[in-house]
């Protein structure tokens, strides 16, 4: 669990869960410095202990954990394997407002149109890499640090001949909190994928 000095006691409640559950471990940020950030920490965290298969998921159940066995049993014939909500023509999200919805939709819409890239949840969180996935896509150059982050990190594999796979899974908006999109993330979200874009046509991914 990446904690990243979440104000609602998330790192407290996930310390307290390690204490009885040796395979649960916490890595504390000192500072809100952005999901792209966060994420790279735990990736490295991962990859430092020489873990195989490396997961992104929401710790607020958002992502079915059930789906977990689904995506490692995917993983063993492609090397991203993606929990989209907007396969074979459906979209599978529940509680989420409708203006969140086509935001995130149309997000990967756009992303999905200027890249090129055969995804239909370009911007979902859900997702498992192989190491040699992520050694190989130099980590320390991902700039991304809102939701466009998994934009960038997709779209960095799949540039590197690197297969990607969608399953489908039910996204399920938490009960409570606050949502992290905002106006800052959604501009970052546009301009970096056309900077993505050029990146990879002077091949300097």
């Amino acid at each position: 669990v990446v904690d990243d000095s979440s104000p609602d006691g998330t790192g407290d409640l996930a310390e307290s869960m390690a204490t009885e559950e040796p395979r649960i471990h916490v890595l504390h940020r000192p500072k809100k410095d952005g999901l792209g950030k966060a994420y790279l920490d735990g990736f490295n965290w991962g990859l430092n202990r020489q873990y195989d298969l490396l997961f992104e998921m929401d710790a607020d159940i958002s992502h079915p954990p059930d789906a977990l066995p689904l995506m490692i049993e995917a993983a063993q014939a492609t090397d991203v394997v993606i929990g989209s909500r907007y396969l074979h023509g459906r979209v599978t999200v529940s509680n989420w407002p409708m203006r969140r919805l086509l935001v995130s939709y149309f997000g990967s819409w756009y992303a999905r149109t200027i890249t090129r890239m055969p995804v239909r949840d370009a911007t979902g969180g859900y997702n498992c890499w192989h190491r040699k996935v992520l050694e190989s896509v130099e980590l320390d150059r991902v700039r991304s640090n809102g939701y466009a982050f998994q934009i960038e990190l997709k779209f960095r594999a799949w540039s590197k001949g690197f297969s990607l796979t969608e399953i489908p899974i039910l996204f399920t908006e938490r009960d409570s909190g606050e949502s992290k999109m905002s106006k800052k993330i959604v501009r970052e979200a546009v301009w970096r994928v056309w900077w993505l874009k050029i990146l990879q046509i002077f091949r300097q991914l």
